[in-house]
């Protein structure tokens, strides 16, 4: 989220609404949606706590690792473990949308809570695109508990607050929280780069991410409890009902979830091929333990930055935990580092880091987005400052192709059989393999945003197993049929526009600190 897109953002004010505000359906279509959800039932005779009591003994000294590379089943994971939960879900996004994805997640929510199970969730500020009224709505349910973390810019706020706390605490108004995990049972856990919108499961017609997410049981699920733990106490989160006056009209509440279970429902707007799948997805840990994708890890890593990521002493700089785990694994770095990071903007700092593993003789690949695949113009032109700079480093740069061939292997099946369309790709996944036994997950972009302000989260993996998997996909993205490689002599900027390359120029003003 740069500081170009919070102006753009405070000068719209254009805060979507559409999380329950769905039209009614006709007749008919209510009772041919009302007929295809009766069809798909939860299977009563499956719960969460059966499948981990069959894994209870590994649980208790190792971590399980199952790497969710492909939109569709990140998605259906996470839906099945919704259906599935008995006792709570702990859910931590930066964006949580009113899109497609979010209205069929936001159903999951609500009827996993009819049946009692408690539901806590904490959302950054700045990117929530649904009124007040309707999270209200969502928190008006005995069972779930909505907070907003920093709410200094959006919700609640007229635009004249808004600005004044944009204006007066610049530093303040740009802490966000970047961290997103999904616990369920305080047992299984999903963490990565995914944000609950339709583009980061392959559910938007026209641009669609290439992203990662990793899902983990066991031993190292108590951290990713406390780090959630420590966000739903701290003083940066603030109940939405602070907010704003409580909803109490327990029947506008009632129809509203009615209304969204309708939308749900509607195959239009949740395919039932899908569907099918989710409802067809019994026994998950039963299939994740057979399959040969799933590890039992002895040494993973959870690294969580604190809320408000540092005491602000150092202005817009000042680092934080993530930022010095990630400088520790490049310094201990022996043979190579291979890395994505859709946003690139590199300081002295990182230039240094990375020449000084260069000079010792690793070699270092990263995989970035290209002007022609990117979604943020103003990251990119940080990145373009420096590209040169970062070159003479001796790292090799490639760049994400918007026609990747690997998306045909990425995307969700039912999207690529269901409609007949090829979306644009941009590069998302925020990961990192070294030396060929550690694996980096996480949400920590290459950027002084995440080095500096925005609180971000890390998984290390330290597997031969699973670093060998993710580096297989990986070294498939460095393709020439996926990625353009960018040397002192070629870049692929003049692949777009002179429009989208004039746009970019003109966001160099934008001081880097802030990108």
């Amino acid at each position: 989220m740069t500081i170009s897109r919070v102006y753009h953002w405070l000068i719209s004010l254009l805060l979507l609404s559409s999380l329950f505000l769905v039209g009614c359906a006709s007749e008919e279509s209510k009772n041919q949606e009302t007929m295809f959800c009766d069809a798909l039932k939860r299977n009563t005779e499956i719960s969460l706590g059966k499948e981990l009591a069959q894994v209870e003994s590994e649980m208790r000294d190792k971590t399980g690792v199952f790497v969710l590379e492909n939109g569709g089943a990140a998605m259906i994971t996470r839906a099945w473990l919704c259906d599935y939960a008995e006792q709570s879900i702990d859910i931590q996004y930066f964006i949580f949308s009113s899109d497609n994805i979010g209205l069929i997640a936001s159903d999951y929510l609500v009827r996993a809570a009819d049946r009692g199970v408690k539901i806590r969730m904490i959302v950054d500020d700045i990117m929530v695109d649904a009124s007040v009224n309707d999270i209200l709505t969502l928190n008006a349910h005995e069972n779930i508990s909505i907070k907003i973390y920093n709410p200094a810019l959006n919700l609640g706020k007229n635009v004249f607050e808004k600005i004044g706390n944009l204006v007066t605490d610049f530093r303040s108004s740009n802490l966000r929280m970047h961290n997103k995990t999904f616990i369920v049972d305080n047992q299984v856990v999903i963490t990565g780069g995914r944000n609950i919108a339709d583009e980061y499961f392959d559910f938007n017609r026209d641009y669609n991410f290439r992203d990662r997410d990793v899902l983990l049981l066991g031993k190292s699920v108590k951290d990713v409890n406390t780090s959630f733990e420590t966000f739903w106490q701290s003083e940066h989160s603030v109940p939405v009902t602070d907010l704003v006056e409580e909803q109490t009209d327990t029947a506008a509440v009632a129809a509203s979830f009615e209304r969204l279970h309708e939308y749900a429902c509607n195959p239009e707007n949740f395919w039932p091929a899908i569907r099918n799948r989710i409802e067809s997805f019994h026994q998950t840990i039963t299939l994740m333990k057979q399959s040969d994708e799933f590890y039992w890890v002895d040494s993973v890593e959870f690294v969580s930055d604190a809320p408000g990521k540092n005491d602000g002493n150092q202005g817009l700089g000042g680092g934080g935990i993530s930022t010095t785990r990630l400088i520790e694994l490049v310094k201990n770095a022996k043979q190579s580092i291979d890395i994505q990071s859709p946003y690139l903007v590199t300081t002295e700092l990182s230039r240094g880091l990375f020449k000084e593993a260069v000079n010792r003789g690793v070699a270092i690949r990263i995989l970035t987005n290209s002007l022609s695949s990117t979604d943020n113009l103003e990251a990119f032109a940080g990145y373009q400052k420096d590209r040169e700079a970062l070159l003479e480093t001796g790292v090799q740069i490639f760049e994400f192709r918007p026609d990747a061939a690997i998306r045909k292997q990425i995307m969700t099946d039912e999207l690529q059989g269901t409609i007949d369309y090829t979306p644009v790709f941009g590069l998302h996944s925020k990961s990192m393999v070294i030396d060929g036994t550690i694996t980096v997950i996480g949400t920590f972009n290459l950027d002084p945003r995440s080095a500096n302000l925005n609180t971000e989260c890390l998984t290390v993996i330290h597997s031969e197993e699973v670093t060998k998997e993710v580096a297989a996909g990986m070294e498939k993205e460095f393709l020439p049929e996926n990625a353009w490689e960018t040397t002192l002599d070629f870049n692929p900027d003049k692949k777009v526009p002179r429009m989208k390359r004039l746009k970019t120029w003109t966001r160099k003003i934008l001081p880097k600190s802030i990108l």
